[in-house]
């Protein structure tokens, strides 16, 4: 596999990270750069080992996983997705914010957002292609998108607001029905 291929499949992997940390900067009351790596190393670090485990696994774990993979995303992300448009409907003091920060909502999202790169490891080792330079990509890649995303999620989310909480909500809930949606029709 050519590195421009590499590198494409690394940043379509990083897409659905950056979408939700994107979300997650809205909807958080401040930008903290801890809470930033925090995020972005999480998310690299689960979309540089979900391929890992996806490759060593071959298409036995593919085979495991593809008929429940999709609904796994799909109800962690709207589950966290429906939260957040409803702490930005109702008034925050009466309830309490979720925290995208906290290791069991971003474990959840990290999952979430990596099930395609377990599946794109088992691809990696169907076409025989060894897996370092892929997985080193696909995990600096998705650090510096799922960054970006948290920085410009709280730049927007400063000055717009609970709307783009919701819309973060939105979003998230939107993936999961992409992912949904691309794995029924398929």
């Amino acid at each position: 596999m050519d590195n421009l291929t590499i590198l494409l499949i690394s940043i379509s992997l990083a897409m659905d990270a950056f979408a939700v940390s994107l979300a997650s900067g809205c909807s958080h009351p401040r930008f903290r750069l801890p809470d930033a790596l925090l995020m972005a190393f999480f998310f690299g670090g689960f979309q540089a080992g979900m391929p890992v485990i996806g490759w060593y696994g071959g298409t036995h774990l593919h085979k495991f996983l593809a008929p429940v993979d999709h609904w796994i995303a799909f109800i962690l992300l709207a589950l966290i997705g429906g939260h957040m448009i409803y702490q930005a409907v109702v008034n925050h003091t009466e309830t309490p914010r979720i925290n995208p920060f906290h290791l069991k909502i971003l474990t959840g999202l990290a999952i979430a957002t990596s099930i395609d790169a377990l599946v794109v490891g088992v691809t990696l080792a169907l076409v025989q292609t060894p897996i370092l330079l892929p997985v080193i990509s696909i995990g600096v890649i998705t650090v510096i998108f799922s960054m970006t995303g948290v920085y410009l999620g709280r730049q927007t989310g400063r000055r717009f607001g609970s709307r783009f909480e919701i819309l973060g909500g939105v979003i998230l809930i939107g993936l999961g029905v992409k992912i949904l949606i691309e794995h029924l029709t398929m």
